[in-house]
């Protein structure tokens, strides 16, 4: 943590956080909302958390009338933090408030770069989000890359500030996997890319290894169901175990089992899980897909280009070959990762950025709305 960051605490004591849907959910966008919670409560902000019911990230109506349920709840002049996913995509909910209430916005990554949609509702989603953060105090990401990102939609970036995940202490994995085991943590969704790595394993079923794709099956059950039959197809039924979404507690003995993380994403807003396996000492297996290029330090891992399955399967295989150049190569990483779990901050830490950062924005924002109000 930086010099400075724990100076005399000037933000606000009383917040509410709205999100979509519960905070509980096994996603690194809500891990972040619920770390950032016990952080401020730890001190002693008091928090309240608002989960809308409806649907996200496109609103139908009965989105539209839990947000603006909550924001009505809110007396005048509270600080409220919007979470992306629950209200970005709607602006015309947000500027009814925006004059009586101190909004920030918390953004993970855009809602149009969202892989899977179509033209037309990737410009919809970015037009309404863009709509919704002009109405807003301002703005915090959790990541350099989302807030390079929102600048080049036309956000001022003097109402951005970043505030990227802690990580939490955690004992180094053993990894001395044999055969070796690769570890996935992620949602079953397209834009995770688990399908390339079913595809890109398919290619290396001669040597040995295991693969454990753990993440929420629920979100897109069509591609679930697509990941299942794919492995079905190649025969690795054996070899790639499909876990379903796990509670947190029960992902320690994967973590620990584990000798390499693989996450094949096409576009990240941050990618905290790759912070996760470093902090256990594992080389990771990545793209440089969105803020992934940040995320990953060099010499921890390796990085391809997204939605390439076969530079993932040449990256896989440099590692898992056996020879020892792979050894050598697979060591060299390891000690990268490990290195790199040195030079993370932890959540309290992240917390005091968030608290700052509110006190920065909300102040900044009340200037800004005094003035609009006095303009005749």
């Amino acid at each position: 943590m930086k010099e400075g960051a724990a100076e005399k605490d000037t933000g606000p004591k009383r917040l509410t956080l709205i999100i979509a849907g519960r905070l509980d959910q096994l996603t690194g966008g809500y891990l972040y909302d619920r770390h950032v919670v016990a952080g401020l409560q730890a001190l002693g902000v008091q928090v309240e958390v608002i989960g809308l019911d409806g649907r996200f990230p496109l609103p139908d109506d009965i989105a539209r009338e839990s947000l603006q349920r909550a924001l009505g709840g809110c007396t005048d002049g509270a600080t409220v933090v919007l979470d992306g996913l629950a209200a970005s995509a709607m602006p015309e909910v947000v500027a009814v408030h925006r004059q009586r209430l101190d909004l920030v916005a918390l953004i993970h990554h855009p809602l149009g770069d969202e892989t899977g949609m179509s033209d037309a509702q990737r410009e919809r989603l970015l037009t309404l989000e863009c709509q919704t953060l002009d109405a807003v105090a301002g703005i915090i990401v959790t990541s350099p890359f989302t807030r390079r990102r929102l600048i080049e939609l036309g956000i001022d970036d003097a109402r951005i500030d970043v505030v990227e995940p802690g990580v939490e202490p955690v004992a180094l994995s053993p990894a001395a996997g044999n055969p070796p085991r690769l570890l996935c943590i992620a949602t079953l969704i397209p834009r995770k890319g688990q399908h390339l790595l079913v595809e890109a394993l398919a290619g290396l079923a001669q040597q040995g290894w295991h693969c454990d794709l753990i993440g929420d099956s629920e979100r897109d059950t069509a591609y679930a169901t697509r990941l299942h039959d794919l492995i079905t197809s190649h025969r690795l039924e054996a070899r790639i175990s499909l876990h379903g979404a796990l509670p947190f507690e029960q992902l320690e003995a994967f973590w620990q089992a584990a000798d390499v993380f693989v996450l094949p994403s096409f576009y990240e807003g941050y990618g905290m899980v790759v912070s996760e396996a470093l902090a256990h000492g594992l080389p990771v297996v990545t793209t440089h897909g969105g803020a992934l290029a940040d995320t990953l330090p060099a010499g921890a891992g390796l990085q391809i280009a997204p939605g390439d399955s076969e530079a993932l399967r040449e990256a896989l295989a440099s590692l898992l070959g056996g020879d020892v150049k792979s050894r050598e190569r697979y060591q060299k990483l390891r000690e990268g990762a490990i290195a790199a779990r040195e030079t993370f901050a932890d959540w309290s830490s992240a917390a005091r950025l968030f608290h700052h950062a509110l006190a920065r924005l909300v102040a900044q924002g009340r200037i800004v709305r005094q003035r609009r109000m006095e303009q005749p």
